[in-house]
């Protein structure tokens, strides 16, 4: 039996991937608790700014529909995915320019099982997920305060709860594809230590809702982070199902509903494609 007859499964390879995560987190469980603590205490800096901005505003952006409980909504979203981002990409992504300095990719490029896989998928970050916890507290006061004050029900119908977990999803894809891009180019850069920085300065747009960049200077910024580099619709258009800012929707609200989906599955497709052109540049480190 050759290396190519083994078919492994992936799911449990990911299971002993995030068990033995956890087992190497609670072996250090001050440093765990530490950094949960850190994680939420930066959520509720973040959560007391804005309530400190919603004392001098009614809402983000004129005529935006982004009140204070709508964007409070809008920020559970990003939590939610960037928290598991954090948690399930981001520890892998960094290390991948230390696999190939000190040879580590050659051992992965060995293994009878997908590359990329093996990549993203050998460390999970579990303090990173009490942002997602937030996140659920954040999101349920905010859909309560809706609810309470107004004058339609404000309850997500089960078809918009279905809709806004398959595009925060979605919302992960393309931000796995944009790390595994930036991760990739490592082969090419050599020791990438800068992939924070990139990643900070880009997913940073993804942090506030449309509306903040369509008009003046803003709009070239608008285009660039929604139609190339699409980040822009990562938690805009999932947070726009259920806050929904703007009521009735608009043809343009479906209309981003349907380029999140081909966005997302684009960008899986071009970052695999430029994961695999990287490792066809790669050269070993026994050569």
């Amino acid at each position: 039996m050759t290396l190519k007859d083994l078919h492994p499964n992936y799911f449990k390879v990911f299971l002993t991937f995030a068990k033995n995560s956890l087992i190497r987190d609670m072996t250090f469980r001050t440093n765990f608790v530490l950094q949960c603590v850190s994680s939420v205490g930066w959520t509720l800096m973040n959560v007391g700014f804005y309530l400190i901005l919603f004392q001098y505003t009614d809402s983000i952006g004129a005529d935006s529909g982004w009140d204070r409980d709508k964007f409070f909504l809008f920020l559970a979203t990003t939590w939610f995915i960037n928290s598991i981002v954090q948690a399930f990409f981001m520890p892998n992504a960094e290390e991948f320019s230390e696999l190939i300095r000190t040879g580590g990719l050659d051992f992965a490029l060995l293994k009878p099982i997908d590359t990329q896989f093996l990549i993203s998928f050998r460390k999970v970050d579990w303090s990173s997920l009490s942002n997602f916890a937030a996140g659920v507290v954040i999101a349920i006061i905010s859909l309560r305060n809706l609810a309470l004050r107004a004058t339609s029900p404000m309850i997500p119908a089960w078809h918009e709860v279905i809709l806004y977990i398959i595009f925060v999803f979605l919302g992960i894809i393309i931000m796995y594809s944009l790390m595994i891009c930036l991760s990739a180019t490592s082969v090419w850069l050599g020791r990438n230590q800068t992939l924070y920085n990139f990643w900070f300065y880009i997913t940073n747009f993804s942090r506030y809702p449309m509306e903040m960049y369509d008009r003046g200077w803003g709009r070239p910024l608008y285009g660039i982070f929604t139609f190339i580099i699409p980040v822009l619709l990562v938690v805009n258009v999932p947070a726009r199902i259920l806050a929904r800012p703007i009521d009735p929707r608009t043809t343009a609200e479906w209309f981003f509903v349907m380029w999140a989906f081909v966005a997302a599955c684009g960008s899986l497709v071009i970052s695999r494609w430029i994961f695999h052109r990287a490792l066809s540049s790669y050269r070993s480190a026994s050569s």
